[in-house]
């Protein structure tokens, strides 16, 4: 049950108890003590919106960056990304495989704002190499929702 349950919150996670016990086949206080458990295993960190960000009056600028770090010796690549994870402006941190370590995904009020986030905070930290960053122009997938469903898209035509 609990799969179950953790990808049907996933999906929606303001479904009632009373429709999780329906679509999983058990009592609602079975449902509700099955997501206080998931809750204190802390395999369920917190429940969240997904926002079309073009919708919303203020604009927040993001960037992805990619970090390439020198693990330490006693830590190695944990020490850094739990230092890096503290800063605010880091909404989504991962360790990842390929030409660089880890992926930060970052927000700022500005493009200024995350310049000055990479250049005064982020390339300071010891054990961090390198970094490259890429604005995000345009969301179309965001937590596995389109973003701009409703929207149509006219074909380009092609002329000879």
């Amino acid at each position: 049950m609990k799969k179950e349950l953790i990808s049907i919150l996933q999906e929606n996670c303001r479904i009632s108890d009373k429709e999780l016990a329906r679509r999983l086949g058990v009592t609602e206080d079975e449902v509700r003590r099955a997501i206080a458990d998931l809750e204190k295993e802390r395999i369920i960190r917190g429940y969240t919106v997904v926002v079309n960000d073009t919708m919303l009056e203020e604009k927040k600028v993001k960037a992805l960056i990619e970090v390439k770090v020198t693990p330490t010796r006693d830590g190695g690549f944990d020490a850094v990304a739990k230092r890096i994870a503290r800063f605010p402006e880091v909404i989504e941190l991962s360790l990842v495989s390929g030409g660089f370590d880890l992926l930060l995904t970052v927000e700022g009020d500005s493009l200024q704002d995350v310049a000055g986030f990479v250049s005064e905070k982020l390339s300071t930290i010891g054990g961090v190499l390198s970094t490259s960053t890429s604005f995000m122009l345009k969301r179309y997938k965001r937590a596995g929702m389109i973003m701009d469903e409703d929207e149509e898209y006219d074909r380009l035509k092609v002329c000879p």
